[in-house]
């Protein structure tokens, strides 16, 4: 690629430029946008960004114009939440819910997070990698340039490295970024549902050694749900997990108000996910302790529930929003970014730019990358998308459209549509 790369008429460059820090309150509508911008990047990160004008008179001969045919250009979505590599698909359970039966009933009866396990378990890690192949075209042809990307389809320490290692090496061969977590701790799998206890020691002193040697996890996850793993054994997984210099994160309730949001913030977790029953209480124990929450409305959606997570009560309540998509086979087969910015707004009653914010700036400090992506500043990783639209709002009006035109990861093409 050339040394140096210029965007130029952009209907709005939305820049989400300003404090170094996850955004709040009022400040999750400030897009800092740029009306006519144009942008520089050279190599990697963002060399400049300003009016057309201002950046015009930087260009030189060597440098490859991109005009935007007065399209709006965003950073990359940063999806804080998935689930990216497993074997496998559930559409008979979602044929089973359509008719009736619940998320539990359909795990009670072997299916659920265990049905992608078995799958999973029988998967090499090339089947993996090449399906997983197949997802990061997905996620990019929505927008994302980043997703967290977690483990948990494996539950033995094999099956679970496994996983593991076939992120990194989507890492390494998709134009996507993949920041790993490790979430052995996703369910108890049926060889040891009458021993879990046997299974937490396991993940605690067999599993979290094993990844912390091999530096294959930023983070570790616990799914804290009273059916699933308990407030205690949570805080014992996350606890070791701490000690391996991994960061804490937890899906906290989503089921049921099982104390998953106030344990996140007495552990000072990075993040609490899914939230969907989290009272007034949680909610305040999470501003305190500065936990970022992670909404998924893709899930509620999926699951035919109307249990979403109460957004609003939460941004009032001064906390760090962020939004993602869940994307995993079973209560979240969605890759698309805009959706859930949809969804945001239309069941959440989240701004368009509360929205944006939620799943880009914020979600990368919510992944501790705050300083290199989420946002389009000089010294930044040049990750920008520029959507076939001509106002930011349309992303979410628009819904069940793939938006972008083209999709740029560290200044290199990764996805383009074709031209019409």
């Amino acid at each position: 690629m050339p040394e140096t790369l210029a965007v130029v008429n952009c209907s709005q460059l939305v820049t989400l430029s300003g404090a170094k820090r996850p955004r709040t309150g009022g400040d999750l509508r400030q897009l800092a946008i740029i009306e006519d911008g144009a942008m520089l990047v050279r190599g990697e990160y963002i060399e400049a960004v300003g009016r057309r004008r201002e950046i015009e008179s930087l260009i030189d001969t060597a440098c490859e114009v991109i005009d935007a045919g007065h399209r709006v250009v965003l950073p990359g979505f940063v999806d804080a939440h998935t689930h990216p590599v497993f074997a496998g698909m559930r559409a008979n359970e979602f044929e089973q819910r359509a008719s009736g039966a619940t998320y539990r009933e359909i795990a009670a009866r072997g299916g659920g997070i265990r049905s992608t396990v078995r799958s999973t378990r029988n998967a090499s890690q090339a089947d993996l990698v090449k399906a997983g192949k197949r997802y990061a075209d997905w996620f990019l042809r929505n927008g994302t340039t980043t997703v967290e990307a977690k483990s948990g389809y494996g539950l033995t320490i094999e099956d679970e490295l496994k996983i593991l290692r076939a992120i990194k090496q989507l890492h390494d061969e998709t134009p996507l970024r993949y920041v790993p977590t490790f979430l052995g701790a996703h369910d108890i799998p049926t060889e040891y549902k009458s021993r879990r206890h046997l299974y937490v020691s396991l993940i605690i002193n067999e599993m979290l050694p094993r990844v912390a040697a091999e530096r294959l996890a930023e983070y570790c996850d616990v799914f804290c749900e009273e059916d699933v793993f308990t407030t205690d054994e949570t805080w014992e997984i996350l606890s070791a997990a701490r000690c391996h210099g991994l960061g804490l994160r937890v899906h906290a309730d989503q089921l049921s108000l099982s104390g998953g949001a106030k344990l996140a913030a007495e552990l000072n977790a990075a993040t609490a996910d899914h939230l969907e029953h989290t009272d007034a209480t949680g909610i305040m124990a999470l501003k305190a302790a500065k936990v970022q929450p992670v909404l998924l409305p893709g899930s509620v959606y999926a699951l035919g529930s109307n249990d979403y997570p109460a957004a609003r009560q939460m941004i009032d309540a001064g906390l760090a929003v962020v939004l993602a998509t869940d994307f995993n086979p079973g209560s979240a087969p969605v890759p698309s970014m805009p959706m859930v910015l949809s969804l945001a707004c239309t069941q959440m009653k989240m701004s368009p730019a509360e929205a944006i914010t939620a799943a880009t700036i914020n979600a990368a400090y919510s992944l501790g990358r705050g300083d290199e992506i989420g946002s389009l500043e000089k010294g930044k990783r040049a990750d920008f998308v520029i959507h076939d639209v001509s106002d930011y709002r349309e992303l979410a009006y628009w819904f069940g459209v793939e938006h972008p035109w083209r999709v740029y990861a560290s200044g290199e093409l990764a996805c383009q549509k074709p031209d019409r």
